[in-house]
């Protein structure tokens, strides 16, 4: 029932207004400083693949021992770590269409992450574009998932760069 609820949340692209993973109980305490719900399903009108990316900032996303313990109880599992990029953690589950992107506060992805979700939620023409980019993608067929990722590439670029130069406007206007 809980992760129910949690996917018509998202799929409606209200943020999560609580301060933890679905799933996670109030066991993360202080670690969870920031979560938000990130990627496609986040963004309505997008299609999407049916699998909901989290994004969850804690204080030091390489002391695992602050939060794994609880995701992991939780029934998360840890799938990759990349200490070479920006220290990112990713955990799957409890439900296996749940990534859970762990970073440290204030890291480069975060922000960069949120600009990419709030572009689309707000310019019709960069969702409509992404929407297209996406739906021409997904006809083909795909060995590796990475491959459909990189092939997104360029519109990613283009739409980050309009992010870029409205966030700086409205910073400046």
């Amino acid at each position: 029932m809980r992760q129910s609820r949690w996917r018509s949340m998202t799929r409606n692209g209200r943020r999560c207004s609580t301060a933890r993973p679905p799933g996670s109980g109030r066991s993360l305490g202080d670690a969870a400083v920031r979560v938000e719900h990130v990627g496609s399903t986040s963004v309505p009108g997008l299609a999407a693949k049916p699998i909901i990316d989290i994004l969850l900032a804690v204080p030091d996303s390489a002391d695992e021992q602050t939060y794994a313990p609880a995701l992991e109880a939780a029934g998360y599992v840890l799938r990759i770590r990349e200490p070479d990029w920006f220290e990112h953690r990713l955990f799957n589950g409890p439900d296996t269409s749940i990534n859970l992107h762990v970073f440290t506060v204030g890291a480069a992805e975060i922000d960069r992450m949120l600009l990419f979700r709030d572009r689309p939620r707000a310019d019709d023409a960069d969702r409509a574009a992404y929407l297209q980019v996406k739906r021409d993608l997904a006809q083909r067929t795909w060995r590796h998932v990475q491959h459909y990722a990189d092939s997104k590439t360029a519109i990613v670029q283009k739409i980050m760069a309009r992010a870029s130069a409205a966030s700086q406007q409205d910073q400046h206007g």
